[in-house]
């Protein structure tokens, strides 16, 4: 039998989407076609060569629908037209044609948790109570304080600061909204809505063919429906979190399995669901065990939200962290799967977060940049699960810089929580907030591809005005001197890229074991996978039985700017005497041939400052 086999005894073929490399495109900053100043979908497709090129499997489309873009296209008003600056449902079509004939694929974000304000579901809810629509959405009366005020439903704060409530005043009750007041939440308890989503934003699509969907928020459709306050855990404030309110809600399994059965089983559409506040691994599990039939893998957030200090009120007030915690968070992640038929997910930026190389590398020197810019590639492509990347990642794009005022950044919830900041009148509290803002806030994440170093960064023509200002730094780091230059960091990204492929066996559904917990500087691991061999057999007492190859490496990375002495690797895979360890890749050039092997008595060189390195306990086929 050919196959992989895995801890929980199985054995066949891997589903497509988990050896696969998926790239997120945020459109609005990647590439402007028609000098407007905003990236669009032709723009988009006139890159598709350079994604192929990188080594990308699968193009995630950030929302490109129809909307008033109070929450960049996060509020829908229209889930079959396309907001006219991204271009036309016929450039969709042109994009999926351009990913598929390249043997690529396209997944869409499907926004279907609220909708805006703007669409006709919406308009129709808040005409009158008696709407037929009017349970699409989720309508309370007020309730009244002992002064004869009115005050919402409940206390609950939402994700961009203030209410989760907002009055109507033409219908005399409130709608919720988790979000900004302009993203109302549908009502999934609602039978006709729910088939209304399938229909209306999944099938339309699926049947265009897209391969699926990247889905927001989607532990949060059902809500506990008492509706009562949370307790107060922000005196200082009348609106308290309450994501326990919303959060894996007793019909959400329900609701996922139907959405699964309903609109991707029978398109086998790949579905990865956005899941928020699930801190615990038995609660992931449920959503992404194969048995279970709901979604085929999830982001869970504990590791990229490092820094923040929590979801809410201080959200953006940086909190520094260890290395150690990083690690035994991603320990955690990598683990949680063995022995079950789940997945997991492998990524560390996206549309939502401050860039990898500035929270989680060195970005002081531009030579510190550029090696721990590597290992973030290294340490990426070695991890068990689906590897998302994110536009510009491969490059070492930054956080916007650190002068920048607060004009700079145009997100609704870094001005919101700014705002608040503001209305405390506390300075230390704003420029607490400010510093946060300078690390953490999602506008990093969204300012204009790098692409070369001509005017515009080469993302629009010169002398148009760019949606948001173009990084100052774009000269020194862009993908076209990148991709002329073998040594770079988009160079070790394809590099690696390839590497996982070639040894998916081993990186993408290999064991992890973490090395070295406590170690300051050090981030060590071993990636195990016991493969068949699918023509060679072995004489085992006379008898014929298959023979397997136990494939061990070990990923040793330094993640400080000081030279560090390397673990004793020959130690680590249990080598005998007559056995080589040898060197599979290194984040930096190795001219000395002798580096890449250890013999008995030879020892690793010490890492360099943010060195990665892979040892192996086998002779690969081709090192590249």
């Amino acid at each position: 039998m050919n196959g992989l086999q895995h801890k929980n005894g199985w054995f066949g073929k891997e589903p497509w989407w988990k050896e696969a490399t998926f790239y997120q495109v945020y459109p609005a900053s990647f590439k402007d076609s028609n000098g407007d100043g905003w990236g669009d979908i032709p723009g988009l497709i006139s890159k598709i060569g350079y994604l192929h090129e990188l080594g990308v499997d699968v193009v995630w489309l950030s929302p490109v629908f129809e909307s008033p873009q109070a929450d960049m296209g996060y509020d829908v008003s229209d889930y079959q037209k396309v907001y006219a600056p991204y271009g036309t449902v016929d450039d969709v079509d042109a994009l999926i044609e351009a990913c598929h004939s390249r043997g690529m694929k396209l997944i869409l974000d499907l926004v279907v948790n609220h909708t805006s304000v703007e669409h006709e579901w919406f308009k129709e809810s808040r005409s009158s109570k008696t709407n037929p629509k009017r349970d699409w959405y989720i309508w309370k009366p007020a309730r009244y304080d002992s002064k004869g005020q009115r005050i919402p439903p409940t206390n609950w704060r939402g994700y961009f600061a203030g209410p989760t409530w907002t009055w109507d005043e033409h219908t005399q009750e409130y709608f919720l909204h988790l979000y900004a007041p302009e993203q109302p939440d549908l009502n999934w308890e609602s039978e006709a809505c729910r088939e209304a989503i399938y229909e209306n934003t999944m099938r339309f699509w699926l049947d265009r063919g897209v391969d699926g969907f990247r889905i927001d928020t989607v532990n949060k459709y059902s809500k506990r429906t008492e509706y009562i306050d949370a307790p107060i855990t922000d005196p200082n404030s009348p609106h308290q979190p309450a994501p326990e309110m919303w959060c894996n809600g007793p019909r959400i399994h329900e609701f996922i399995r139907e959405m699964r059965a309903k609109a991707l089983a029978p398109y086998g559409a790949v579905s990865v669901g956005e899941l928020s506040n699930t801190p615990h691994p038995d609660q992931v599990l449920p959503y992404v065990s194969a048995a279970a039939q709901e979604l085929d893998m999830v982001f869970e957030f504990s590791m990229i939200r490092l820094g923040t200090g929590g979801m809410f009120g201080p959200k953006y007030h940086y909190v520094p962290f260890t290395l150690p915690q990083l690690k035994a968070i991603v320990a955690k992640w990598q683990t949680f799967i063995e022995g079950t038929d789940g997945w997991t997910t492998v990524f560390c930026e996206n549309h939502d977060n401050g860039r990898a190389v500035s929270r989680f590398g060195d970005c002081s020197t531009p030579a510190l940049w550029a090696a721990s810019a590597k290992c973030l590639a290294l340490w990426q492509a070695t991890l068990t699960g689906t590897l998302f990347l994110y536009q510009g990642q491969e490059i070492g794009m930054t956080n916007m810089p650190s002068s920048w005022d607060i004009s700079e950044y145009k997100d609704v919830e870094s001005l919101n929580f700014y705002s608040e900041a503001l209305a405390s009148g506390d300075a230390k509290t704003i420029a607490k907030t400010m510093e946060g803002l300078r690390i953490l806030a999602r506008d990093h994440s969204r300012i204009p591809f790098q692409w070369d170093d001509s005017a515009n960064a080469g993302f629009a023509d010169e002398g148009v005005r760019t949606w948001m200002r173009v990084h100052d730094g774009y000269r020194a780091v862009n993908a076209a001197a990148q991709r002329a230059d073998p040594e770079s960091v988009w160079s070790f990204y394809r590099k690696v890229l390839r590497l996982r492929k070639e040894y998916r066996e081993l990186f993408v559904f290999g064991a992890f074991r973490l090395l070295e917990a406590d170690d300051e500087a050090v981030f060590a691991y071993i990636k195990e996978s016991v493969s068949q061999a699918s023509d060679a057999e072995s004489q085992v007492n006379g008898k014929t039985s298959p023979s397997h190859e136990v494939k061990k490496a070990v990923v040793v990375m330094n993640f400080s700017r000081d030279a560090r002495d390397c673990l004793d690797v020959r130690s680590v895979l249990g080598c005998g005497d007559g056995d080589v360890v040898r060197l599979l890749v290194s984040t930096r050039s190795i001219d000395d041939s002798k580096e890449s092997t250890l013999g008995k008595d030879d020892k690793p060189a010490a890492l360099e400052p943010w060195e990665g390195r892979i040892y192996t306990n086998f002779d690969p086929d081709r090192v590249i």
